[in-house]
């Protein structure tokens, strides 16, 4: 019988925690801070497996140099409880890849969600991954390097000798939020940005790129009167020079010609900005038998803004014979894809601060609550132009040298990479 679950990194971190009791409410910083403490303090570099502190035992296993750790009160066998943890370490490695620190954050949500189907109240119901994962609706997200080097995203030009430099951030010290996912609630937010360069220019000159002026990088730091636009994470390209970028806000290089991406960013969870959707979904069954699912969708974008390309993929039960649809516009259009078994709702276009809706009728033979669990979740694609989701934006773009004044502009585009939605 376990009280609470924590998953420490190295330095003590608290990446994970799961109270299942409440036997401590209140103390679980507290008792993750004193296992660290006692860890570290300890002489030689092999810590006990068991360690007891005012009536809680812990119980920890150590792998990719994170620490799994289970408290109990109870008379637990000490032995199941070692087993239990590396079992856990198993799951989410199947789960979510190779162990790390970055990727243990990146799929915190899917954790819980196999923290909450492997216990209940602190007892063990299973650790078979087959079971398990029948009942899990959150994606892994897969640990991106944060390079350069990455030929997908960046031209021909100077691709072999990009080298990424990293502006020192607190991320690692930002708390994670616990889950939510109720009613279309977001579960995990995370933004990832990049600002390219595409120069066709003859000659080589220097370029002065000027970001806002409140940019800062971690929240340690606090920079100007306006509004900060924060980011956890940014890298540059080898050739930026930085000289004005702590004072000014500023980044000079000497571009070549063709594309180069100039900066790259990370964002996860304290977003600035609304998210572009919100999905708030009714199931239920009709007198004649028929699955009814009423899909309202808005658009929380500001009102001169707009989405292009929406498109909500939803999974359906595998039983689905038929689909009747009512759209609340024309140019919507949605159709059953029998190979996916899945609806595709396609939107050319969304103004932002308008609400579309959608009822789909569904013949499924032998309808039963196994088959409802294969609804959803949804995942929605879209493209918004002139917008970023940061808040970032460039100030101005001037050349020095003889080059003159060029035809210059600067483009802003957002697109989605993993937008999911739990009915």
């Amino acid at each position: 019988m376990l009280s609470q679950i924590f998953i420490l990194s190295s330095k003590g971190d608290r990446l994970i925690h799961k109270d299942f009791r409440g036997e401590t409410c209140g103390t679980s910083m507290d008792l993750a801070d004193t296992f660290y403490r006692r860890i570290t303090s300890l002489p030689g570099d092999q810590a006990p497996v068991f360690m007891a502190h005012e009536g809680q035992h812990f119980v920890h296993v150590r792998h990719a140099g994170l620490y799994f750790v289970a408290t109990t009160t109870a008379d637990a066998s000490p032995f199941t409880l070692v087993e239990f943890l590396n079992r856990l370490v198993t799951l989410l490695r199947d789960f979510c890849g190779p162990l790390s620190e970055k990727n243990v954050s990146l799929n915190f949500a899917l954790i819980y969600e196999l923290l909450d189907e492997m216990l209940d109240y602190g007892y063990v119901q299973t650790t078979a991954p087959e079971v398990l994962r029948n009942f899990m609706h959150t994606e892994p997200v897969a640990t991106k390097p944060f390079s350069l080097l990455d030929l997908g995203s960046i031209g021909l030009f100077g691709a072999e000798t990009q080298q990424s430099r990293v502006a020192p951030s607190s991320a690692a010290s930002r708390p994670v939020l616990p889950p939510r996912g109720e009613q279309g609630t977001p579960m995990k937010v995370d933004v990832q940005g990049e600002i390219r360069l595409k120069c066709y220019l003859p000659s080589c000159v220097e370029m002065r790129i000027g970001l806002t002026e409140e940019f800062c990088v971690g929240k340690s730091e606090l920079r100007g009167y306006g509004t900060a636009v924060r980011v956890d994470e940014c890298a540059f390209h080898s050739s930026i020079k930085l000289d004005e970028f702590e004072s000014g806000r500023v980044l000079k290089v000497t571009p070549s010609q063709g594309e180069l991406t100039l900066m790259q960013y990370q964002l996860a969870d304290d977003i600035p900005s609304p998210l572009p959707f919100r999905l708030f979904p009714t199931v239920d069954q009709d007198p004649t038998g028929r699955l009814r699912l009423y899909l309202k969708l808005r658009c929380d974008l500001p009102p001169k803004s707009q989405a292009l390309n929406v498109r909500l993929q939803l999974p359906v039960p595998k039983g689905v014979s038929s689909l009747a649809q009512e759209l609340s516009s024309p140019e919507q259009t949605a159709e059953l894809q029998p190979g996916t078994k899945s609806i595709h709702w396609d939107i050319p276009r969304c103004q932002g601060g308008s609400q579309l809706s959608a009822l789909f009728k569904l013949e499924v033979p032998g309808l039963s609550r196994a088959s409802l669990l294969e609804l959803g979740p949804a995942n929605l694609a879209f493209e918004l132009p002139a917008h970023t989701c940061s808040g970032l934006h460039v100030r101005f773009v001037r050349l020095l040298g003889p080059a003159g004044a060029p035809q210059r502009w600067v483009r802003y585009l957002t697109h989605s990479d993993s937008y999911v939605l739990r009915l």
